[in-house]
């Protein structure tokens, strides 16, 4: 039981930051109708960005994290302005395809400027653990927890950030001018425009929202102890499993979705080399897509997505 619930905390903290990252994704989705696949580029820009301010500018992390989002928003605002702007009435398979290589200039610019080096991104958690019920042990610098439930420090951090960040924005979204703009441009961009809405004002802040929220992304993903690499970009893609699952266009889908992935991985990852070890190493990396192939057999349009009707 006490590695049940340890396995479950870990996979809520991993779940919480997908569960931003497709937020991320869902804010751009709806307010353009178009799948930003640049947005494991900027999540790993915003790991640098973080890495940089906190161990070569010397900033405390929970101020280097959000500067290193205001510059990642803006890169993708200015993205969103050059790029992607001149697509407007094109088909939405035109625009993401231009996202698909915006992906692969901004992670070639990422390998760049990692430089092959490994990064750290200087948080302040580490690998410090929690024992609740139990004696805390050490051993070779390694915590450890005897008869108890030891949860990380990192997990509790990335859970309650996300879950916060996520709620600020749905309550913001809910409540300002510009988030009911936001809302008005997503369901029907001819009507907003008739009522006076600037729709491209709305995509460059949409998509201003989605770059934070992917820096926001890989700075937590950095804040676990271990060193971050170019190639970890590929991190942000585990979230398209949650998105189909909770619903392209939900936000609401797109948290339970990331929850569910985070918990459904940390738990294949504790019981899979023990139940069924035939399966090969690394098997947890598989099952977010075979959850996706489930959900689109039984419900293509996911959990909260809103279910196309078509008249003829």
């Amino acid at each position: 039981m006490n590695t049940l619930l340890s396995s479950l905390a870990t996979g809520l903290g991993q779940g919480a930051v997908y569960a931003l990252i497709a937020v991320s994704f869902v804010i751009i989705y709806r307010a353009t109708g178009v799948l930003n696949f640049a947005q494991p580029a900027l999540l790993i820009l915003g790991t640098f960005a973080t890495s940089v301010l906190a161990t070569q500018v010397g900033l405390p992390f929970l101020v280097a994290v959000p500067l290193a989002m205001v510059i990642i928003a803006a890169l993708a605002a200015g993205i969103e302005r050059v790029a992607i702007r001149p697509m407007v009435g094109r088909p939405a398979f035109s625009a993401a395809i231009v996202t698909v290589g915006l992906f692969i200039v901004l992670l070639v610019i990422a390998f760049r400027l990692f430089d092959s080096k490994p990064r750290t991104v200087g948080d302040p958690w580490q690998l410090n653990a929690l024992c609740i019920g139990g004696e805390a042990t050490e051993s070779f610098g390694v915590a450890g927890c005897t008869g108890g439930v030891q949860i990380y420090e990192n997990a509790i951090a990335r859970f309650v950030i996300s879950l916060v960040v996520i709620g600020l924005l749905g309550w913001w979204l809910t409540r300002s001018k510009v988030g009911l703009a936001m809302r008005a441009t997503s369901l029907d961009q001819e009507t907003a425009l008739a009522q006076g809405i600037s729709v491209g004002r709305m995509f460059s802040i949409s998509w201003a929202i989605g770059g934070g929220l992917a820096a926001l992304a890989g700075a937590l993903l950095g804040a676990n102890g271990s060193v971050v690499q170019a190639t970890d970009a590929l991190f942000a893609l585990v979230a398209l499993p949650a998105i189909i699952l909770g619903g392209l266009d939900s936000l609401k889908g797109a948290v339970v979705g990331g929850l569910i992935v985070g918990v459904a991985m940390a738990l294949t990852k504790t019981y899979q080399p023990v139940f069924a070890p035939w399966l090969g190493t690394n098997f947890d990396n598989v099952v977010p897509y075979l959850i996706m192939i489930v959900v689109l057999l039984v419900r293509p349009y996911g959990i909260y997505g809103t279910r196309e009707v078509q008249r003829v």
